[in-house]
């Protein structure tokens, strides 16, 4: 079974669980606090992922660092991650979850490339628009990256809306290469 297919059937179970219990954000925060851990903590994911480190080694640990700050039904779920080897997993896990709790309460999650930092009255503003042309609740996630010079991308799934000035510039540049001109002496 393909790992996409995997993360999926783990995250469909998880949201199940979750919305008997404590409710889906408790557990998408808890979820992206383990998954933000291991992408950030090298050591914490090769413990996690080394075959040679038994199992009741690694639940040991789990149960020791996430005791007091997640719920009970999601540590037991981590635990079953390890238990069928699937805590590599982990970090897909929670994007899949996120994905299907989004579809669920209606939300689109938008990853928007500006040229420099917005204020919040203005990415609040962004937001709203956003929301209007997707037709959903956007969540937008903002990445700053000057080589767009102006304006802004805004991917949404698998559409890309590209606003840049850097796009403009270059669709200009390309129309004016491209143009028939007449050549000096001619009219």
């Amino acid at each position: 079974m393909r790992d996409e297919t995997v993360a999926r059937n783990y995250a469909e179970t998880l949201v199940e669980v979750a919305e008997r219990h404590e409710g889906v954000e408790v557990y998408g925060d808890g979820l992206d606090a383990v998954a933000r851990l291991l992408d950030e903590n090298h050591s914490f994911k090769v413990f996690l992922e080394t075959p040679r480190i038994a199992a009741g080694q690694k639940k040991g640990v789990v149960r020791s660092v996430f005791a007091d700050v997640l719920p009970a039904a999601l540590i037991n779920f981590l635990l079953v991650t390890i238990d069928k080897r699937r805590q590599r997993l982990i970090g897909e896990i929670a994007q899949e979850f996120n994905s299907l709790v989004d579809e669920r309460l209606g939300r689109i999650r938008v990853e928007v490339t500006l040229a420099r930092k917005m204020d919040e009255a203005s990415l609040a503003e962004l937001q709203q628009r956003l929301s209007g042309l997707l037709g959903r609740e956007a969540i937008p996630s903002v990445r700053v990256k000057p080589g767009i010079l102006g304006g802004v991308v805004v991917r949404a799934g698998d559409t890309i809306y590209d606003g840049s000035l850097r796009r403009r510039l270059d669709g200009l540049r390309h129309r004016m290469l491209t143009t028939g001109l007449p050549k000096v002496g001619e009219a």
